[in-house]
C-alpha cells in the first residue's frame, strides 16, 4: 500500500500536489501540512490560511479531478472548539475558535465534510488534541519545556522564559496518534474523530515533573507575570514569566472524549501523561549532555 505525507510546501501549490499525486499514485494521503504553530498564526494569520486552509481545499479539489478513490486523511486541531461552556468535548461540540490557526484549521474540518457529502471521497478528520513526542519542534511549549531545563540541568543555561503557568492542555503521545490516524482510513467508511487522552495538566505541572526527572527541584512564589520559579537546592531563580508568550486570546481548557475512537476504532493511548514527559525529558537531557539540544 502507497501513502503521502503532505507537508507545508506541498499544500501551498495547486499544480505540485496534482503532479505528486499523479508521480505517486497513493491508495492514502496523510494531510499534515500547514502552519502549526497558534501563537505563530497571530504574527502570521494570512500564511496560516493560506496553508492550513486553502492548503486543504488544494488537496481536496485535486482529489476529485484525478484521485477519488484515494482514502484522504485531516489533522484536524482541538483549537477549533476554542470556547465551550464544557470542559469535555465531543464531535458533537459546537466550534468557536480563538486564533487565526483555529479558524484556518475548521476551514479545512469543513471542507472533507464538504467533499465527503458532495462527491464521495474517502476523507476522515482527526480532531487531534495536543500530541507531542521527543521529536517535537523548539516552537511548542512541551519541547521548549524539556530542552531548555536540561540545557539548565547541564549547565549551559540560566533561564527558561514561559506565559501562563496555568494553561492547561490535553497532552497525548504522538505515536499513539498516529495509530489512530492508520485506523481511520482503515474504516470502510469515512468519519470524524476526536483523539485526545482524556486529562488535562497544566503548564506548571509539564515543568515541575520534567525538572525532576532532570534532578532540579523548582519551587514556585508569585503570581501571575511576577511568577518566579527558584531552585530549591541553589536558590537561583531559573524560570521567569513573561507576557511576550501570553496568546491575545486563549481557548478555554478542553478535554477531548474520544469514545467514539475507542469504540469504532478500536484505539486506545497506551502512554500516559507522566510517561510522556520522562520520555521528552530524558531524550533532551541526553541531547544536552552531547551538546545536541537545539535544532
Amino acid at each position: 500500500m502507497r501513502h503521502v505525507e503532505l507537508k507545508t510546501l506541498d499544500v501551498q501549490d495547486f499544480s505540485s500536489i496534482i503532479r505528486l499525486i499523479e508521480e505517486t499514485s497513493p491508495d492514502e494521503i496523510y494531510n499534515l501540512g500547514g502552519q502549526s504553530s497558534v501563537q505563530a498564526s497571530f504574527q502570521q494569520p494570512l500564511y496560516t490560511g493560506q496553508t492550513s486552509g486553502m492548503g486543504t481545499m488544494n488537496l481536496l479539489e485535486a482529489l476529485r479531478l484525478i484521485g477519488p478513490q484515494m482514502r484522504v486523511f485531516e489533522a484536524a486541531s482541538s483549537e477549533i472548539f476554542g470556547m465551550t461552556d464544557s470542559g469535555m468535548v465531543d464531535e458533537g461540540q459546537d466550534f468557536h475558535p480563538r486564533s487565526p490557526y483555529g479558524v484556518a484549521k475548521l476551514f479545512a474540518y469543513w471542507s472533507v465534510v464538504n467533499y465527503r457529502e458532495a462527491h464521495g471521497l474517502h476523507g476522515s478528520n482527526g480532531i487531534m488534541f495536543n500530541h507531542e513526542s521527543p521529536l517535537r519542534g523548539m516552537d511548542f511549549v512541551t519541547r521548549k519545556i524539556t530542552a531548555t531545563l536540561a540545557q539548565i540541568a547541564c549547565g549551559s543555561q540560566q533561564m527558561l522564559v514561559l506565559g501562563n503557568l496555568e494553561n492547561a492542555r490535553d497532552w497525548g503521545f504522538a505515536g499513539d496518534y498516529v495509530e489512530a490516524m492508520w485506523l481511520m482510513l482503515q474504516q470502510d467508511k469515512p468519519d470524524d474523530y476526536i483523539v485526545a487522552s482524556g486529562e488535562t495538566h497544566s503548564v506548571r505541572e509539564f515543568v515541575n515533573l520534567a525538572a525532576a526527572v532532570m534532578g532540579l527541584d523548582i519551587e514556585f512564589d508569585g503570581d501571575g507575570v511576577k511568577t518566579r520559579g527558584l531552585d530549591k537546592k541553589t536558590g537561583r531563580q531559573i524560570v521567569e514569566i513573561s507576557h511576550d508568550f501570553y496568546r491575545p486570546s486563549e481557548p478555554d481548557p478542553l478535554v477531548g472524549n474520544a469514545s467514539k475512537a475507542h469504540q469504532k476504532l478500536d484505539w486506545q493511548p497506551k502512554v500516559g501523561f507522566e510517561q510522556l514527559v520522562t520520555m521528552m525529558a530524558e531524550s533532551d537531557l541526553e541531547r544536552a549532555k552531547n551538546g545536541q539540544v537545539w535544532y
